[in-house]
C-alpha cells in the first residue's frame, strides 16, 4: 500500500500511525528485525530526518527496540501490541459511529446497516 501523506497533519505523525497499523496487522511480527531509516525513508518519499523522528517516537511508545548490534526489531511484549491494536479500533469504530450519527442514524439504524451492508470487506462475516 502507497504511503500516501495528507497535509492536514505532520508528516512524522503520519508515519507513526502508519507504522502503528502494519505492526498491529502484523507486517512486522514481534521480535522482527525493523527496516532502517533510509530503507523506510526511501519507500516511504519522505526525508531520513523525519523518518527518524517517527521511529524515535514508536521507541518512546515501546514499540520498537534499538540494539546497537542488531539494529532496531519490534517489541516482543505481544499485550503492549494488542492493547495498541484495540486502540486503533476502538479510534476507527468511534469515528464510523461519529459519521453515521451525523447522517442521521440512530443505534438501531447503525446496526441494521451494518447487517445489511454489501461491503466486500466483510463478505461472509455474516453472522
Amino acid at each position: 500500500m502507497p504511503w500516501t501523506m495528507s497535509s492536514e497533519r505532520p508528516i512524522y505523525l503520519q508515519l507513526v500511525d502508519r507504522i502503528k497499523r502494519q505492526i498491529a496487522a502484523g507486517t512486522y511480527s514481534p521480535g522482527d528485525r525493523f527496516p532502517s531509516v533510509r530503507e523506510l525513508a526511501l519507500e516511504a518519499a519522505v526525508n531520513p530526518n523525519t523518518m527518524q523522528r517517527a521511529l524515535a517516537a514508536l521507541e518512546a511508545d515501546g514499540l520498537l527496540i534499538t540494539s546497537r548490534t542488531a539494529g532496531r526489531t519490534v517489541t516482543t511484549e505481544e499485550v503492549l501490541i494488542r492493547k495498541m491494536k484495540e486502540q486503533i479500533a476502538t479510534e476507527e469504530y468511534e469515528r464510523f459511529y461519529q459519521s453515521m450519527r451525523e447522517l442521521g442514524y440512530d443505534d438501531e439504524g447503525i446496526r441494521e446497516f451494518i447487517r445489511e451492508a454489501k461491503v466486500p470487506a466483510v463478505k461472509g462475516g455474516e453472522s
